[in-house]
């Protein structure tokens, strides 16, 4: 059996994919840019894998080039929305830890997919947010169309939605509509492991907005 260690990682092909479906988009690196207001050298840096996007980067990202997010982390063929979930017998739903495949983002996050195939509209993770760990840089917040839900497994987890803060612990859950401003974060002095589930986003990803606190 693999060890665990050796799991599926998309690191690497993440950038090279970005920028592939950039240029079959027809947008420049400076027109992407401009599009999300970034600068046409993190998109150089992301695309080249110097540099890591955040998780509202990413998400920002691949809904500007109208893809999914398990098109750039599988490599998943097709159209740009989500690929139909296969139902062939021939492919196990079981997902075992060595198999995840597993994407280190900016900050200290990191996210391991659940499923053993793309699942429409639906991302199922386990996520870890390192100590200093957060989805977005302070004073920044994400949102996004969809529901999430979320059961920290370890850890203590922040979470500001709009101008309210709330904090989860071992064994806590959560539910709250992703179109309110928010931003996750490690609130402790160990990593966060959490089970996130995240339904109805496709069609509008996570996109930094400016904090309700100037």
């Amino acid at each position: 059996m693999t060890d665990a260690h050796e799991a599926p990682t998309a690191i690497d092909q993440i950038g090279p994919r970005l920028r592939d479906e950039r240029i079959r988009a027809g947008i420049s690196q400076r027109e992407l840019a401009r599009r999300l207001g970034l600068s046409p050298s993190l998109i150089s840096q992301l695309e080249s894998g110097q540099s890591k996007p955040s998780v509202g980067t990413l998400y920002a990202i691949v809904t500007e080039l109208g893809v999914s997010l398990d098109r750039v982390i599988r490599g998943d063929d097709g159209p740009g929305a989500r690929a139909p979930v296969s139902h062939s017998p021939a492919r196990s739903p079981l997902v075992h830890p060595a198999d995840r495949h597993t994407i280190e983002l900016d900050s200290g996050v990191r996210w391991e997919e659940l499923t053993a195939t793309t699942e429409q509209d639906v991302d199922f993770l386990l996520a870890t947010y390192e100590v200093g760990g957060a989805s977005t840089p302070d004073q920044t917040l994400m949102r996004h169309h969809g529901r999430e839900y979320g059961y920290v497994i370890s850890g203590r987890l922040g979470i500001q939605i709009g101008f309210d803060e709330y904090l989860l612990e071992t064994g806590d859950s959560i539910a709250f509509d992703s179109t309110a401003p928010h931003r996750l974060f490690n609130r402790g002095d160990v990593p966060v492991r959490a089970v996130w589930f995240v339904a109805g986003r496709d069609g509008d990803g996570r996109r930094a907005a400016p904090s309700p606190h100037g």
